[in-house]
């Protein structure tokens, strides 16, 4: 992959101590940037904490400061972005990829679980983005980075599983369809000040992927593929994002299984019909939607092809 120059940007990456998060940290250090590595070392299931690998991880980095407060408060998410301001002058690019998971038929669902992985996953990616919007638009008054301001950069983790659902991953898929719809204001909400926000779904061998219990053989063919994926190609992408070619880009779903990079559809209208008062809709159902149905399929199962890496 190209490297981009991204000298002189601040990035906070959320998660940023493992998997997916270490990946993208990493990568966005070596193209020039500071970077702010919020972590806790939560568990997968969120439980506990060890802020030992953000800590480590930034001390490697050329410049690097770990925060390893949770960051799922609203407290955190204004005090990750005032450590970013503080340390390194300003905040460019945030990266929301803070995530747990918590499985479980929605039928046995424990609303604690489904509250806990929403904070993180969701509310988190808010808290954040609530509090690094208001400097990025005070950047734009400052020039920084020269005029108009171009650095400015909000990439959001999602998954598919968000897209096409998965079994019993009510509160995981929830938040990252929610995660979506955010990416979405907030790209209209900073298009005025030149900031762009995007999401990418990942597949990468990360502790989600290893914490997968097959329902099928095609779920079990992904796992044995997703192990495979580096998570470093999904950094290089994110990276684009976050470069000055990818200014016009924003508002966009993307999604990166190693060197496959896909462009997914959003929800728009695919077909329609203009209903009789009284009539009967299945008629028009099945003459006018049929052709159009989504298949109900797992993300598992529409991945489960051999990735090319």
């Amino acid at each position: 992959m190209t490297k981009v120059d991204l000298s002189g940007r601040v990035a906070l990456v959320t998660g940023g101590g493992a998997g997916i998060g270490r990946a993208i940290s990493e990568t966005l250090a070596a193209c020039g940037a500071a970077v702010v590595i919020a972590d806790c070392g939560t568990a997968i299931n969120g439980e506990g904490a060890d802020p030992a690998a953000a800590e480590k991880l930034a001390a490697a980095l050329p410049k690097a400061v770990a925060f390893s407060e949770s960051i799922a408060s609203p407290s955190a998410g204004e005090s990750a972005v005032a450590l970013a301001v503080k340390k390194f002058g300003g905040l460019d690019i945030v990266v929301n990829n803070a995530a747990i998971l918590r499985d479980g038929f929605i039928f046995k669902s424990d609303p604690g679980d489904w509250e806990a992985v929403l904070r993180t996953n969701l509310s988190a990616a808010y808290y954040v983005a609530r509090a690094a919007t208001p400097v990025m638009r005070d950047q734009v008054k400052a020039e920084r980075g020269g005029k108009p301001y171009a650095w400015g950069r909000i990439v959001n983790i999602v998954s598919t599983a968000g897209l096409y659902g998965n079994f019993g991953q009510s509160p995981y898929a929830s938040a990252k369809a929610g995660l979506f719809g955010l990416t979405r204001v907030i790209a209209h909400d900073m298009a005025r000040s030149g900031v762009t926000c995007n999401a990418v779904a990942p597949f990468a061998a990360t502790r989600v992927t290893e914490s997968i219990k097959p329902a099928n053989p095609a779920q079990e063919a992904y796992k044995k593929g997703a192990l495979t994926v580096p998570a470093a190609d999904v950094a290089a992408f994110v990276a684009y994002l976050c470069s000055p070619k990818a200014q016009d880009i924003s508002g966009q779903l993307f999604a990166v299984r190693g060197r496959e990079v896909f462009l997914m559809s959003q929800p728009r209208p695919v077909a329609r019909f203009v209903a009789e008062r009284g009539q009967d809709f299945d008629a028009a159902v099945r003459q006018t939607f049929a052709p159009h149905l989504t298949k109900l399929e797992t993300d598992l199962e529409a991945f489960a092809s051999d990735p090319i890496v």
